[in-house]
């Protein structure tokens, strides 16, 4: 979160990437919440200067609250969502605490982020072995997969907020070939990642959007 800004809305702004799992991971919080918000479809090779404005790092999501405040971190958005309202308790894991979902999380943001860019996207680094990073990545899979042995989901057998902001990650690195994910031992996981990618709540995520310009009509969300 920074400091408030200028250009209030009716409605929470939140600006978005339809395909990126950092947006994908708020805009699940805003449909979890029921919150309303104008959704704002950027490209991000021509990103609008009213993004930049408020945002100067320039990657989404990042939402302007009502009040003008920013957040431009997809965590914060999250929290900033489920604590104004959390019905399906993702703040309340059924095992463990937030601390240690954040834990988990922050394993993802910080760990496998970097391997799945580099399994996904080999070209655009020097000197980078794709199958190296795939391995390396794994390793993180690994770890998911023996936790929801155990339990439905990673924190407990009901979903909370652990399970949604990894999961488009998992389905990022997943799709990059999947042939080689089904063909992986990872059957908890696997079974997991096909419960997300056909449930209500990723449908409702996902429709395209047009691009957002000034003077668009405001697109409400969810």
């Amino acid at each position: 979160m920074i400091a408030p800004t200028e250009g209030i809305s009716n409605y929470p702004i939140l600006y978005s990437f339809r395909r990126c799992p950092y947006a994908m991971r708020a805009r699940l919080a805003v449909v979890a919440s029921g919150i309303v918000c104008e959704l704002r479809e950027v490209v991000l090779r021509d990103k609008p200067p009213e993004m930049l404005d408020v945002s100067p790092k320039g990657t989404v999501p990042v939402l302007v609250d009502r009040d003008g405040r920013v957040f431009d971190e997809s965590i914060d958005i999250m929290f900033w969502a489920l604590e104004q309202h959390d019905p399906e308790q993702w703040l309340t894991p059924e095992q463990g605490s937030v601390e240690q979902m954040l834990e988990l999380i922050d394993k993802c943001d910080r760990g496998f982020k970097y391997h799945l860019d580099r399994y996904k996207y080999p070209n655009r680094y020097e000197n980078t072995d794709a199958i190296v990073h795939r391995t390396e990545g794994y390793l993180y899979l690994e770890l998911l997969n023996s936790r929801l042995r155990e339990t439905r989901y990673l924190f407990g057998n009901r979903v909370a907020l652990a399970d949604r902001a990894i999961a488009p990650f998992v389905r990022q690195f997943a799709h990059t070939d999947i042939e080689w994910f089904n063909q992986q031992s990872l059957p908890d996981l696997q079974s997991w990642l096909t419960e997300f990618v056909d449930s209500e709540i990723y449908t409702r995520i996902m429709p395209k959007y047009p691009k957002w310009e000034s003077g668009n009509e405001c697109l409400v969300f969810p």
